[in-house]
Parts: C-alpha cells; sequence; structure tokens
C-alpha cells in the first residue's frame, strides 16, 4: 500500500526524482489471520502467500523481468516466497 512520495529535484542532471514510500502491513496482516485461521487453500490448490503489488513489481525489477511475462513471474514468486526471507508473507509453509 502506498503511503507517500517524497520528491527531489537533482539540479546536476536536471532530473525531478520521485520516491514513493510503500508499507506491507496490509499484507503482512492478512497473511496473519489467514494463518491463525487456518485458511490456506481448498484441497489441492493452495494459497502460498500474499504478495502486496509494489514488492512484485520491486521483484520483477531486481530480476529484469518484463511485467507481462507471467511464467518467469511465476519463478520469481516461487524462489522469493520459498527462500525464508519473506516468511511473514507466507499462509502455507509447504514447499511447491
Amino acid at each position: 500500500m502506498k503511503i507517500g512520495e517524497k520528491v527531489h529535484i537533482d539540479y546536476k542532471n536536471d532530473k525531478i526524482i520521485v520516491e514513493k514510500i510503500h508499507t506491507a502491513n496490509p499484507a503482512l496482516q492478512r497473511a496473519e489471520q489467514l494463518r491463525s485461521q487456518k485458511i490456506d487453500g481448498m484441497g489441492e490448490s493452495k494459497l502460498v502467500g500474499t504478495i502486496p503489488i509494489f514488492l512484485m513489481k520491486q521483484w520483477c525489477d531486481d530480476m529484469g523481468i518484463k511485467w507481462n511475462d507471467i511464467e518467469a513471474r511465476k519463478e520469481v514468486v516461487k524462489k522469493k516466497i520459498l527462500s525464508g526471507e519473506f516468511d511473514k508473507l507466507r499462509v502455507w509453509k509447504g514447499t511447491y
């Protein structure tokens, strides 16, 4: 969730830089609620986690993946979510 912006003026390079500030708290709270209620999917379909859109965009940018490359995005999500670094966003703790 976007919570603000900071605007910087780079006079040296004649650029305006807009820094967007986000929080993942709503996604973290949602994941915690789903875990505590043991809601992790239906049958064989599992809800692995909840990822804020700004974080997904950052992951794609960091990996050099285009937003419309669905298969590559799936691999990025799998790698990041199973790494343990984003464990608080996970709902289902299994592997896939």
